[in-house]
């Protein structure tokens, strides 16, 4: 199943899967790196946004935001969730936008659903050409020489009568420049149980393939992956939150 099937399959049950996630501090975080960075500007659009959480918090601070995403029922979601913003079908490799924006944000390791390395080059330069000058374009991902195949993630909710039980890792093979997101999801009640699993590519890079793609374009910020302070990255850490602001 392809995780764009995956998640109209199951995009009623997306908030329930993401539980777990603290999207206020996320966009917290982002909207203080773009005070320290950004151009003084208002105008935002959220890459990958899924069911529209972050464009919520990113509403309620004050942006003129709006989402972009390839699946039509997250949207849906979202624009319930979201009345007063717009919401685009696009691809985030090939997006257009109408005027130049002041901040570009991708959560969630999004950044990695480009279908490799060529892809993410455009979506680089798509981002680019969408900011005003002095824009930024913050987004957090994971170095592909840093992960560890044997660790996961997993927790569990209710909703009415049923179970869900959630399951996430990374995989890299250890060559090449596309790496996996596993997810497997459960759910159960009294008379069935349903199983979905999923093993879809995602671009994988190290932290020095990423930041020679992004400075032709960027001034490139590094940050460690924590979203309650704002610490320079430690040279160490796999993961990482990126901020850019338009050369």
């Amino acid at each position: 199943m392809s995780a764009n099937a995956l998640y109209t399959d199951l995009s009623g049950y997306y908030d329930l899967m993401c539980v777990d996630i603290d999207y206020q501090a996320q966009s917290h975080c982002i909207r203080r790196l773009h005070q320290i960075f950004g151009n003084g500007g208002n105008t935002h659009l959220d890459l990958a946004c899924g069911t529209g959480p972050h464009v919520r918090h990113f509403i309620d601070f004050g942006y003129q935001s709006r989402g972009l995403d390839i699946n039509q029922p997250m949207l849906d979601i979202a624009a319930s969730r979201c009345p007063e913003a717009d919401f685009i079908l696009q691809d985030m490799s090939s997006f257009e936008v109408d005027e130049p924006l002041d901040l570009i944000t991708c959560f969630l390791y999004s950044i990695h659903y480009n279908g490799g390395i060529t892809k993410l080059q455009e979506c680089i330069a798509h981002v680019y050409h969408a900011l005003k000058p002095g824009g930024t374009f913050c987004f957090n991902v994971v170095a592909k020489d840093k992960i560890n195949n044997a660790l996961f993630v997993r927790h569990s909710a209710t909703q009415d009568d049923d179970l869900f039980s959630f399951r996430s890792s990374w995989y890299y093979s250890g060559e090449g420049e596309m790496q996996s997101l596993k997810l497997s999801i459960e759910k159960t009640n009294a008379t069935e149980t349903q199983i979905w699993h999923d093993e879809h590519p995602m671009v994988a890079f190290s932290f020095a393939d990423l930041i020679a793609l992004l400075q032709p374009y960027f001034e490139v910020h590094m940050f460690e992956h924590d979203y309650n302070k704002i610490i320079p990255w430690d040279q160490q850490s796999g993961n990482a939150i990126v901020t850019c602001v338009k050369l």
